[in-house]
């Protein structure tokens, strides 16, 4: 029979799995309980629990050890106890700069880090007996805010600047000026699943090491290096996360090595989960900030020149707050087109935890300090921001006749902007005009009661900042009845990764997705693979997959071509077959091969079956001295309408309703994207408006005599507060805006994880509006986020006077 000569002619409707709302690989295995997290894993036989004695002080000496050895051991069912002297090799946790031991050594740094490592035959005795270890240290001064290190001169890394134009001159030469101070602070990853790791000991010294982890390859490394092993000699396996959010990226080493440590001395397995307190008390947070800035603008709110000053908590050590804090000096302008800018960040080294990477990984912070200054320049004037927004977005060099007007800060030149027309579509959508005249009518009603509206736009950078980290590695194997396993080197997090790569493999081979099994992550199934961060899962992963798919089509399209007896470059793989296309004209004996005896085919012919993908993101690369070049592979696009009401005499206040619409590209899968659309949203609004990390700064003497300054008291769900579904409102609409990437990712798609949960700066500016609402909107407000009821209470209390 003649050939079909068209693809599609051989497609059924609804072929495709990219494009696909198909439901998340596990969510089966999610609502029945069946789905096995590290808790879950079979225990074996002699395993013991691992539980972290902590610093009581947030800056010391210790004294020997730290601990009384003897003390802790004479303890019910202890077995041993660690500290770093007992480390055989390199005593560290930090990713980046090797400054952080995991466990203490000859001093203390914040209040809660790892001293000591204590292993008993229950969970409860290695807890009860960290808990009544008394640590040996001698308590020295401490500093533990932005202001106190900023006075000190205490940093853990020179500042950076970037100066564009001459912000100075334009900023004295400007018909208006602003000067301001604002702040936003930290934030709980606060996972589901906390910080857990198993460990394995093997034949010949080696060690599996089972982790809740979103970089298994530094634990893999780090593990090694601290017991002198070989990188070879041990396996680190995630199937999956209950959540992350970049508080699985660098902490979790504190919690393998610490367990890989004991299970290396006693040659048994190793279980160390700790509670959430524990949790909270020892892991890092998200950065806070502290934006100071001068801004000089004409009559229509355009910025002709503007200064920061930002800095950041970033705790006792380096941890991510190198690129964290460049990625904020990077976003600092979101949509905005500043040509006189002059930038300053100073990093902060404080005695407290290690600030950490978060969702945003710093743009949310950089983001939040120019939506700050539109804010104010829109008041100042009487104008709405949105107006104030437009005016100064990027434009195209043919409209505006300067190429400088589509160029960052940092000198990359931005191509794919839509996000002018994202913005007008969340107005469109929303109807915010309408919105905001009926806002301004019920104000003019209510006494008590006040309503806000804001629409806050969004451009997100997404690749690593470091440009040896945009790689990927995947492992495609066939087996004989034609099922397929994949491994690729992202872990799953809850944000549907594995769904997605499923998705890109069956495409890839052109089958459907049921046939496609996508494996636990496994360090020695795809060695050396950067962590899942930065929004990159997708796309690098994707990607080697989609470079792993393209070597087996090019083996297999010769064993089809014998089978169907016609030339090798005609050969498609549709819809469960391999198809020969001849050109027009030509014809085939057959038309197609079914895919299960095309594999048994290639067993047969011993055809390699088994094949290693592998991706570098192209064109990126810049100076991270002078945070300038191409940082950036490409740039998501996004804009939110937040409405909300307050009550001025109480500080409570209600989300009413929300508009989004985002830039995911052509998306994989639409049905998860914009659940991540929506949980970051969420988790964004938690941040600034809710989520407050508060600390002790006077202290309260403890029973042991030290200062007691330096604790986290919002160590647990009953003081720490995150959204929960009553917080979502009823009018909650995420519309994916029609666009594709103008780069080869997979599908086209653009990435999701983080640059959506900058969309909830709507809400908190919108509170900022309802605030200023008390007050008539003729008094300056000064607010920081997070915008609790008791901060919306004082300000509005405030404004009166």
């Amino acid at each position: 029979m003649n050939a079909p000569t068209t693809l599609k002619e051989l497609l059924p409707a609804n072929l495709a799995e990219q494009g696909a709302n198909l439901v998340h690989e596990s969510a089966h295995l999610h609502v029945t309980g069946a789905a096995v997290y590290t808790d879950d894993i079979p225990e074996l036989r002699g395993t013991l629990y691992a539980a972290i004695i902590m610093s009581p002080v947030a800056h010391g000496e210790l004294i020997g050890d730290g601990i009384d050895r003897e003390a802790i051991l004479a303890q019910h069912g202890v077995v041993a106890v660690y500290t770093a002297k007992d480390i055989p090799g390199e005593n560290n946790c930090g990713p980046i700069i090797h400054d952080d031991p995991f466990l203490a050594a000859g001093k203390v740094e914040f209040l809660g880090q790892a001293v000591a490592v204590v292993v008993a035959k229950d969970m409860l005795y290695a807890r009860e007996a960290a808990k009544n270890a008394k640590v040996l240290v001698k308590e020295l001064p401490a500093i533990l805010t932005i202001e106190e290190a900023l006075a000190a001169n205490s940093y853990i890394m020179p500042a950076k600047a970037i100066t564009r134009g001459k912000p100075q001159e334009a900023i004295a030469a400007a018909p208006h000026k602003l000067s301001g101070s604002t702040y936003c602070g930290q934030q709980e990853q606060f996972y589901l699943e906390g910080q857990i790791t198993y460990v394995v000991p093997r034949e010949d010294g080696q060690l599996t090491l089972y982790v809740s982890t979103q970089h298994p390859d530094g634990n893999q490394r780090e593990a090694a290096a601290a017991l002198n092993l070989t990188t070879k000699d041990v396996e680190v396996i995630c199937r999956r996360m209950g959540g992350g959010f970049g508080g699985k990226e660098g902490n979790a080493s504190i919690f393998s090595q610490s367990a890989a440590l004991a299970a290396h001395k006693l040659q048994k397995p190793i279980k160390l989960r700790v509670n959430r307190d524990d949790d909270m008390m020892i892991t890092g947070k998200r950065h806070d900030f502290r934006h100071d800035y001068t801004v000089g603008f004409d009559d229509e709110g355009r910025i002709l020149g503007v200064d920061f000053m930002i800095a950041s908590r970033c705790g006792y050590s380096m941890d991510y707050s190198g690129p964290v804090n460049n990625r904020a000096v990077l976003h600092i302008d979101n949509c905005y087109y500043l040509p006189n800018l002059h930038i300053i960040s100073h990093r902060c080294k404080t005695n407290t935890q290690s600030a950490t990477a978060f969702r945003g990984f710093g743009g949310p912070q950089g983001m939040f300090g120019i939506e700050t200054v539109i804010e104010e320049i829109a008041q100042s004037l009487g104008k709405d921001a949105l107006d104030v927004r437009k005016i100064n977005l990027y434009q195209e060099p043919s409209v505006s006749g300067n190429v400088q007007t589509m160029t960052t800060q940092y000198g990359q030149e931005i191509k794919d902007w839509v996000g002018d027309r994202v913005i007008n579509q969340a107005e469109a959508e929303s109807k915010y005009r309408e919105r905001r005249a009926e806002v301004t009518a019920f104000n003019a009603k209510s006494k008590t009661r006040k309503r806000g509206v804001a629409l806050v736009p969004l451009k997100f950078g997404i690749s690593f900042t470091a440009t040896m980290l945009n790689q990927g590695g995947a492992l495609l194997n066939i087996y004989m009845d034609g099922s397929v396993s994949v491994n690729h080197g992202g872990t799953e997090m809850g944000q549907g990764l594995n769904t997605k790569m499923q998705q890109v493999c069956a495409d890839g081979l052109g089958i459907p997705a049921s046939l496609v099994r996508v494996t636990a992550t496994d360090t020695q199934k795809v060695p050396n693979a950067s962590a899942t961060s930065a929004s990159s899962g997708a796309d690098i992963n994707g990607a080697a997959i989609m470079n792993a798919c393209e070597q087996m089509r090019a083996r297999l399209a010769p064993v089809a071509a014998r089978i169907l007896g016609c030339d090798a470059s005609t050969i498609k793989f549709i819809a469960g077959r391999a198809v020969s296309i001849p050109a027009t004209g030509q014809k085939s004996s057959e038309n197609s091969v079914e895919w299960p005896a095309l594999i048994k085919k290639a067993w047969l012919d011993r055809v390699g079956l088994s094949v290693a993908g592998f991706y570098m993101t192209p064109e990126i690369g810049y100076d991270i001295d002078t945070l300038m070049g191409h940082a950036f592979y490409y740039f998501c696009y996004g804009a939110a309408v937040t409405e909300v009401e307050i009550d001025t005499r109480t500080g409570e206040w209600w989300l009413k309703a929300v508009d989004i619409v985002h830039d995911a590209g052509q998306s994989i899968n639409p049905a998860i994207d914009i659940g991540q659309i929506e949980g970051a949203y969420i988790q964004g609004m938690g941040w600034l408006t809710m989520e407050e990390c508060v600390w002790d700064l006077k202290g309260k003497p403890t029973k042991d005599g030290f200062s007691g300054k330096g604790k986290l008291l919002t160590h647990g769900p009953s003081t720490y507060k995150i959204p929960v579904a009553s917080d979502v409102p009823e009018h909650f609409k995420v519309s994916l805006f029609d666009n594709q990437n103008l780069k080869p990712t997979p599908f086209r798609s653009k990435a999701v994880g983080e640059p959506p949960l900058m969309l909830a700066l709507s809400s908190y500016f919108a509170i900022r509006d309802a605030v200023s609402a008390s007050a008539d909107h003729k008094k300056r407000v000064a607010f920081k986020a997070p915008a609790t009821p008791e901060r919306i209470l004082m300000t509005c209390e405030a404004l009166k006077a």
